[in-house]
């Protein structure tokens, strides 16, 4: 089992950053794959980013935030950060952190075991 609590949401203008952050328990974060995702109103939730599990750094992204967004891991804290730059207003959504037993390169939700509560962002223009 994999408990994991995100953190970091918040209110930022357009062009603006947040840091998310989840910390897992339970397991080490480096034996699953970790992924973002996001739902905005009325939408149906979203993967954002992924990383590769047992110490691959590969990352690999959604079209819209590729190179604005970066995942990240750090080993030793058991944690997962999903760094967001120039935001924009269609970022606005709830986002969730999630663990995979998948070895491959998940995207979908169903692919996913564990996930977070959520944590709101919402970028205003």
């Amino acid at each position: 089992q994999v408990q994991l609590v995100e953190s970091g949401g918040g209110l930022v203008q357009a062009g603006g950053s947040l840091r998310l952050t989840c910390a897992a328990s339970g397991r080490a974060f480096s034996t699953v794959t970790a992924g973002w995702f996001r739902q905005a109103s009325q939408k149906e939730r979203e993967f954002v980013a992924g990383i590769r599990r047992y110490g691959s750094t590969t990352t690999y992204y959604a079209d819209s935030v590729k190179g604005r967004f970066t995942i990240s891991r750090d080993t030793a804290k058991n944690t997962v950060f999903l760094q967001m730059n120039s935001l924009k207003p269609e970022d606005t959504a709830e986002y969730y952190c999630a663990a995979a037993e998948d070895y491959g390169f998940p995207r979908d939700t169903s692919s996913y075991n564990y996930w977070g509560q959520g944590t709101q962002v919402t970028v205003s223009s």
